[in-house]
């Protein structure tokens, strides 16, 4: 049976690496971090440098960064360890929220993107994420990804067209709904929207929307507010 990484399967800790140019930052997350029992802080970095050399000596699994720092920035950084050190997950943690620091932290390499403003289970739930092996980002930019995918027919119009059917089960993937309330909606089988579901998927080769979701920016295909890039 094949293992899958999970913090409940495993009782592993997830070890976790905090870099900050501000000292009161980096012990803030700390403290904060410290009160759940699957985290394991095992180190602080002041910047891009120093956390390549923490992250070389102390392996971490999740790298916990600000993007704005002195020396090396975590962007840059990311981008090393990519290289590097692609086994360790990056998530961003920043206040910038426009769509070019989010697009630059994509093509860094960086497997996240959370706002300082986010309460700390939204934090957590974010470092579990990446660290199982998915992207994490807000639901609002997810579902701008999965609209405006809708509009483009699939990624870069290379691929085959939806069907129109494909398409309006995608809106309705897209709006949260599941099979079932798809299936009374449309007046057709649970059966045939799950080969719907499939084959959408398989057409587009993405396979989550946290998948499609980093495929969508990375691309260009849609700004913050979810509107088509012109």
């Amino acid at each position: 049976m094949r293992t899958v990484k999970t913090v409940s399967a495993s009782r592993q800790k997830i070890r976790v690496l905090i870099v900050d140019d501000h000292p009161v930052v980096r012990k803030g997350l700390q403290s904060c971090l410290l009160k759940h029992e699957q985290l394991r802080v095992v180190g602080e970095a002041e910047d891009g440098m120093d956390a390549l050399k923490k992250a070389r000596e102390l392996t971490p699994d999740v790298i916990l960064t600000d993007i704005s720092m002195p020396r090396m920035d975590g962007l840059a950084m990311a981008e090393s360890l990519r290289r590097e050190l692609p086994a360790i997950k990056i998530l961003v943690l920043t206040v910038h929220s426009n769509k070019d620091f989010v697009l630059r932290v994509v093509k860094s390499g960086a497997h996240g993107y959370i706002s300082k403003e986010a309460p700390t289970e939204t934090l957590v739930k974010a470092i579990e994420t990446v660290y199982s092996g998915h992207t994490y980002f807000s639901q609002e930019i997810a579902q701008a990804a999965l609209t405006q995918l809708v509009a483009n027919g699939g990624k870069d119009g290379d691929s085959d067209e939806l069907t129109d059917r494909e398409r309006e089960v995608l809106v309705l993937i897209a709006e949260g709904q599941s099979n079932k309330e798809i299936a009374n909606r449309l007046g057709i089988g649970v059966r045939t929207i799950e080969t719907h579901r499939e084959r959408i998927m398989r057409r587009l080769d993405i396979h989550s929307v946290a998948g499609l979701t980093k495929y969508a920016i990375s691309n260009g295909l849609i700004t913050l507010d979810g509107t088509p890039k012109p």
